[in-house]
């Protein structure tokens, strides 16, 4: 299991390495940057390392930490190079536009919600068939 949760995280770390540009892309050999992925898959590792903190055994728990410290390390280093960031602001990428609060408009018209659709009924049972009924110790 060692091996295995080991691999899952150096899969994780490749992937955030990916798209910091650290490693070249396998589809076009140019480095690709790609923020919001990396925060994500470095965002990932994190939440590993919270939520199996005192369940890892020396040798894992030193692969995640070491990983996220690196990882971590080269986020922000490529941060720093972007137009526009500046040292102490959040690493957070803004939120997408469709979460954004919509813009002072019209309010809208309150509606009534619709009622539930009125339930189906059951077919009658066809004559001559037996129907069957599970027991579970009874």
């Amino acid at each position: 299991m060692t091996q295995i949760f080991i691999e899952f995280v150096m899969m994780q770390a490749q992937n955030a390495a990916l798209f910091l540009g650290q490693i070249p892309n396998p589809r076009g050999d140019q480095p690709e940057v790609n923020l919001p992925l990396a925060k994500m898959f470095i965002d990932q590792l994190a939440v590993i390392a919270a939520k199996t903190h005192g369940n890892l055994n020396e040798q894992e728990a030193k692969v995640l930490d070491n990983a996220l410290t690196q990882l971590e390390a080269a986020f922000v280093e490529v941060m720093s190079r972007t137009e526009g960031f500046h040292p102490g602001e959040s690493l957070a990428p803004p939120p997408p536009a469709s979460l954004a609060p919509p813009a002072a408009a019209e309010p809208s018209p309150i509606v009534a919600p619709e009622a539930p659709p009125a339930p189906a009924p059951e077919p009658a049972p066809e004559e001559g068939r037996k129907r069957f009924t599970k027991s579970y110790g009874a």
